[in-house]
């Protein structure tokens, strides 16, 4: 034959390939089946196992659920929910004890508890900053859904707090423990496409979200922009200098309650990087969620994702699966990575991947958008 002179060598007299390093699923079937060793040997002896509890089951809440009863290095000790019924469906779910379903009013069960180590807050933002509080003056490690509280000047107070009694506070912007998207900022940062000159950004809701939840939600920039504000800050390593945003309300029941459901907005960095985010609060295919980073030496990109890579060829030509439906699908792998380094930081593995400086930061430039759809002006964003 032609290509006998390619013939190769029998594998089995060649070196054992690995998986390359971006195979973060065989690393973690590799840890969990004993065949290679977790770091939590390292890790002193009563923080081997950690105790966390679990305040309310609502969105955000019944993803940590699920993923703090699958994790092995953790024990639900309790979950605080003012839904009684609701209580009792996850209890014989999960087989919990009744010591670990509590209301409201017995929280401070869960603050005077020594063998509680972290605490996740997942309740309506009103009631973050009390929380998070307690929660850090009781010695216990704090993972809060953004924001950490109201306003700018108690969300300082409340990381002055942890710093005093030296505890972490993590607010979750899940989106950076997304394999896709950490991959993507590792190879722009490692300077894979040279210095950044561009950055895009999509985030387009689905489902639409209730009136009554975009009520208390803060608003489409706190609420929804805050994301891609973090995500391209974090990808370019620096915060702009200014920007400038337009909004709009198609949809009356949203423009009735003083919100916007459609958003484009651009950020200025000091380097000359130039960002564009646009939002939606209701793409009907779909929960769309992209981003690109484009420099001299060419571009990085994170496209949507589907629920199985599969392509019908038929008469009426070729189809996909739609994309993710919404966002417990499109990042469920992050809000399960966002634990693990939770879990990392209380056992002593890990720094906060977060601070205080860029949660705040990041309020600050959400608040200056929302001014400048107000004024219509570009702003100045003053740290």
């Amino acid at each position: 034959m032609a290509t006998d002179k390619f013939a190769a060598p029998s594998p089995y007299t060649q070196k054992k390939p690995e998986h390359h390093a971006s195979d973060f699923k065989h690393q973690e079937y590799l840890l969990g089946s004993g065949l290679i060793t977790s770091r939590a040997k390292d890790v002193p002896l009563n923080l081997q196992h950690i105790n966390v509890a679990l305040f309310a089951l609502g969105r955000a809440g019944s993803i940590h659920l699920n993923n703090v009863m699958k994790n092995p290095r953790l024990t639900l000790k309790y979950i605080v929910e003012p839904d009684r019924e609701k209580l009792l469906r996850v209890q014989r779910e999960w087989k919990l004890p009744e010591s670990s379903i509590l209301s409201p009013e017995e929280e401070d069960k869960v603050f005077q508890d020594p063998s509680v180590h972290g605490i996740i807050i997942a309740t309506p933002t009103y009631m973050h900053k009390d929380l998070v509080i307690k929660g850090l003056k009781s010695g216990k490690a704090v993972l809060c859904e953004k924001p950490i509280a109201e306003n700018l000047n108690e969300t300082r107070e409340c990381y002055q707090i942890a710093k005093e009694m030296e505890r972490p506070l993590l607010c979750a912007f899940n989106r950076r423990f997304d394999p896709s998207f950490k991959e993507l900022q590792r190879r722009a940062r490692s300077g894979e496409v040279g210095q950044i000159h561009l950055v895009k950004t999509v985030a387009r809701d689905s489902p639409l979200p209730s009136i009554d939840y975009l009520k208390v939600s803060g608003g489409i920039f706190h609420d929804c922009a805050v994301h891609d504000i973090d995500l391209v800050c974090w990808v370019i390593g620096d915060y702009p200098t200014h920007v400038f945003a337009s909004a709009a309300s198609f949809i009356p029941e949203i423009g009735a309650i003083g919100d916007h459901d459609t958003v484009a907005f651009i950020m200025k960095f000091a380097s000359g990087a130039i960002s564009m985010t646009d939002l939606s609060r209701n793409a009907v295919y779909g929960y769309d969620q992209r981003i690109e980073v484009f420099g001299p030496k060419g571009m990085v990109s994170a496209a949507n994702e589907r629920p199985y890579n599969l392509t019908s060829s038929t008469v009426d030509g070729d189809s996909q699966p739609p994309i993710q439906y919404s966002f417990p699908s499109r990042y469920y792998e992050g809000y399960i990575a966002e634990v693990e380094h939770f879990c990392d930081v209380i056992q002593g593995l890990d720094e906060a991947s977060i601070p205080g400086k860029n949660t705040m930061n990041v309020s600050i430039i959400a608040s200056a958008l929302e001014e400048s759809v107000k004024t219509g002006r570009m702003i100045q964003v003053k740290y």
